[in-house]
């Protein structure tokens, strides 16, 4: 099948944006956890997730237009932290339901039953429940301008995961967490390892 630029143009918007979200294939979908400055709790799922650099660690996300209260990027811009967190099969039913939008003053915690956490001089809310925390800190955000969307850059300011599921060359056992990854809108996929490939050059061959 093939669709044309008029075709994409001519699409329902729903549509349109769950054809959109599948093209990259599984994404990473994580829980982000602000706090406003008033207290209120937020948690967000993002599967716009993606590793930007290593030394130091840094992770960006993409924030949609701020045509409406945006409230992870409303808090985000004010505290300046924010943690990511894994999903899970476990806790999948209620982070997706966190990507309804609630009004301000109501804390998606609350709304879901996930349970708030926290770290240590450490202020954005971590969910209890989920396998993988990493605290962030912001660095940037970068503004695109083809479509009002915001790039935020934040800086890993700390992990914490269980000791087995790290191993000694840094890779994490992400099946072993019991990550899920995400396409569309609304839908999730388990994961699972295919292999372990040597590191790539041009004297070696497939």
């Amino acid at each position: 099948m093939f669709i044309s630029t008029q075709e994409l143009e001519a699409m329902a918007k729903l549509t349109r944006v769950q054809l959109a979200t599948s093209l990259p294939g599984p994404k990473p979908i994580c829980l982000i956890g602000t706090r406003s400055t008033a207290g209120i709790t937020n948690l967000a799922p993002f599967s716009s997730i993606t590793h930007l650099g290593s030394n130091p660690i840094l992770l960006g996300m993409v924030t949609r237009p701020d045509t409406v209260d945006r409230h992870t990027l409303k808090n985000i811009l004010v505290t300046r932290g924010w943690s990511l967190n894994h999903v899970t099969e476990e806790i999948l039913e209620k982070a997706h339901q966190c990507s309804a939008r609630y009004p301000t003053g109501i804390s998606e915690f609350d709304e879901t039953g996930l349970t708030e956490a926290y770290h240590p001089n450490f202020g954005a809310p971590f969910v209890k429940e989920s396998p993988l925390h990493v605290g962030l800190t912001l660095e940037e955000i970068i503004d695109i301008p083809s479509n009002n969307t915001k790039l935020i850059v934040g800086r890993a300011k700390f992990i914490n995961l269980p000791d087995h599921t790290l191993s000694e060359d840094g890779s994490i056992d992400l099946p072993k967490l019991g990550t899920v990854a995400s396409t569309a809108l609304d839908t999730y996929f388990s994961i699972n390892e295919i292999c372990r490939l040597p590191y790539a050059k041009p004297t070696s061959s497939p």
